[in-house]
């Protein structure tokens, strides 16, 4: 497991925007992340209803967010590396509220395409086994 210390240097989120708590296991392809994030009553995303379904698919971003950012340091890059969510795809969620007091949060996202420019993922966001979300997204690195 890696704790939220030895990666959150390496992403662009910060502070509370930082939704994610810990890596439980990544590979060249996929990451696996927790978070409890979604049962802080100061969430950034919550609304008056809670945190909507919708919100999930920053869960993932920021799971692809990390996992390049793990694959980046294997090849020596130590900085934060900018990038724009440009495209969500298939989203589909099974709920209209996160449940804040249904446990943490599974967060998988599969990369199906990266190079230097952007890369495109898989996600999904589970809560004791239950799909609350899933979808592709892509992101662009600035500068291209």
């Amino acid at each position: 497991m890696l704790a939220k210390t030895d990666w959150a240097h390496l992403i662009p989120h910060q502070g509370t925007m930082c939704l994610l708590d810990a890596v439980l296991a990544w590979d060249d392809v996929s990451i696996h992340a927790i978070s409890e994030s979604h049962a802080d009553a100061d969430h950034p995303l919550r609304g008056e209803c809670g945190l909507h379904a919708v919100h999930l698919a920053e869960y993932g971003a920021q799971a692809m967010a990390v996992h390049g950012a793990l694959r980046a340091r294997e090849r020596g890059v130590t900085e934060a590396r900018p990038g724009r969510l440009v495209s969500l795809r298939d989203v589909m969620l099974a709920v209209e509220y996160v449940d804040a007091a249904g446990g943490h949060l599974d967060v998988h996202a599969e990369c199906l395409y990266a190079d230097d420019a952007g890369a495109q993922y898989a996600f999904r966001v589970e809560q004791r086994g239950r799909l609350l979300a899933s979808g592709r997204a892509a992101v662009i690195h600035s500068g291209f």
